[in-house]
Parts: structure tokens; sequence; C-alpha cells
């Protein structure tokens, strides 16, 4: 399905969650001096304006990001992930937030290289143009679940995973479990971070179900509400990742953040968030 725009939602509280947590990954792999292999299976655009129609048709990156832009004394985690942000707002003034590609180029060392997928032909061509001339970044147009395999393993055999469909299609619940599964055999030593949505009615319960059996001794699982759920059934109230073989470090992180993130983007009364994880 080609309908989803990013632009809507861009800088939202799902976009929060995810970019802190990859911005921390990235990070902790580059600690060693190998090259790291980042692989971006549904890219998006790489940068979205946020004075543009549709970020403001929605507001959701003003209860988003607007709402952790200028406040005080955020833990170190997200503190690292604003100074990303920073890099493309300069003048100190939020207007631009980075895609998922862009947060990931912006980090890269001379030895990494970025593979970015996207099958929208408008999001392709924005990724194109503005990856053009990058040696180290290469831009696909094409389906990532399946052109994800072509890229594992890596040389360096380090590498992370990005994967965050727009879940228009229910089947791609399935879909993601199965396109890391068949990853997983050709790189089981590779980060993979899966995003997903929290909906009234359609649950991700059958999908982390599966990526668990994947690797059951090294996962992290974190989501963030930001509100009740909707009485209606429609509408996502939150959002969380599913981390293979995350880093060791992370939990603690995320122990001092989520609910630093609770109490500034939520909502309602039913704001809260989850974190699990077993790492060997």
């Amino acid at each position: 399905m080609l309908s989803y725009r990013h632009g809507f939602h861009a800088g939202n509280h799902a976009d929060v969650l995810k970019h802190a947590v990859l911005t921390a990954i990235i990070e902790y792999l580059q600690r060693k001096p190998a090259p790291v292999y980042l692989i971006d299976t549904h890219a998006g655009a790489a940068l979205h304006r946020l004075d543009s129609e549709q970020a403001h048709k929605t507001g959701e990156a003003a209860r988003g990001i607007g709402r952790l832009w200028n406040a005080d004394s955020p833990p170190a985690l997200l503190q690292r992930y604003l100074g990303v942000l920073h890099h493309f707002n300069p003048s100190g003034a939020l207007q631009v937030y980075p895609g998922s590609s862009a947060i990931m180029q912006s980090l890269m060392r001379d030895v990494d290289r970025l593979r970015a997928f996207d099958l929208h032909p408008t999001e392709h061509q924005n990724l194109a143009a503005h990856y053009r001339g990058q040696r180290a970044v290469r831009v696909e147009h094409g389906d990532g679940f399946k052109g994800l395999l072509g890229q594992v393993p890596p040389a360096s055999r380090r590498g992370l995973v990005l994967m965050d469909p727009s879940y228009e299609n229910k089947q791609e619940f399935s879909t993601v479990a199965s396109s890391v599964e068949a990853a997983i055999r050709r790189f089981a030593t590779g980060t993979y971070v899966i995003w997903y949505p929290r909906l009234a009615r359609q649950s991700a319960d059958a999908m982390l179900r599966r990526l668990h059996r994947l690797a059951p001794d090294n996962w992290l699982q974190v989501e963030l509400n930001v509100k009740r759920q909707p009485s209606d059934g429609f509408g996502m109230f939150g959002s969380g990742l599913y981390v293979i073989n995350p880093p060791w470090t992370l939990p603690s992180q995320l122990a001092e953040a989520m609910s630093w993130l609770v109490t500034t983007l939520g909502e309602d009364d039913h704001a809260g968030y989850h974190l699990d994880h077993r790492i060997q």
C-alpha cells in the first residue's frame, strides 16, 4: 500500500521513542572501530518540514518533539537524541525533523555504510535527491522486506536493521516477523529494531510472539502509551519497539528515560510505559 506519507506524523511520540533508541544503539555499536552497516527497510523521506501543511494538519509534532525541544534537563538518552536533531536545526528553532535514514547518516563514521529502501515513488525520489553524491549511502526503490535479504550478512558482521512499516495493511505484522526470521538465518548476530503501533483493533501480539521465538535470550521490548485507547477503536494511542540483540546498556538508559517521557508526552491519566528485556 502506497498511501501512507510520514510527513503527517513526523516528530510524533512514536518518532521520539524510535529515534532516541536508534541513536543510542548506533552509538553503542560504534564503540568498536569495525564498520557498522545500517539498513533502513522503510526509510520514507529524508527530511520533513514541520511548518508544512502536512505537519500542521495533524499537529502531532507539536505534541511530540515540540514538547521535548526546550524541556529542562531531559535524561541522557534523550539529550543525545536531541543533540542529533539540533544538527538539523542549527538556528535553535525546531523547523526540520529528520527521517530515520537521515538520523543514521548523521551518526555515521567514515567506515560505516547505509542502505535505505522505500517503495513509494515520491519518497524514493526525495531520498535519492538528498543522498546524491554520497558514496556511503545507497538508496533503493523497492520493497525493503525483500531487499533486506540481499544485504545480510554484511562483510563486517556488524550491523543494525530498522524495520518500521506503516502497518496500514494488517498483513504487514506477519510480513515483519517472516522478514526478520529470514534475515536472522543469515545474520544471527545483527541488531534488529522493529517498531510497531499500539492500536485497539490491530494487535501486534502474534508478531511479537514470533519475534520472541527468534532470539529468546537476547531481546528488549519497550512501549510508550500517551493516552487511553480510543473508545471507537480507531487511532494509535502509543507505540513500541522490539529489539533483537540489544546493547546491554539499553535497559538502564530506558529505565531512566521512560518515566520522564510519560510525564512529558502523556495526554491523559492513561499514559504509561512497559519495559522488559532478557540480555545474555
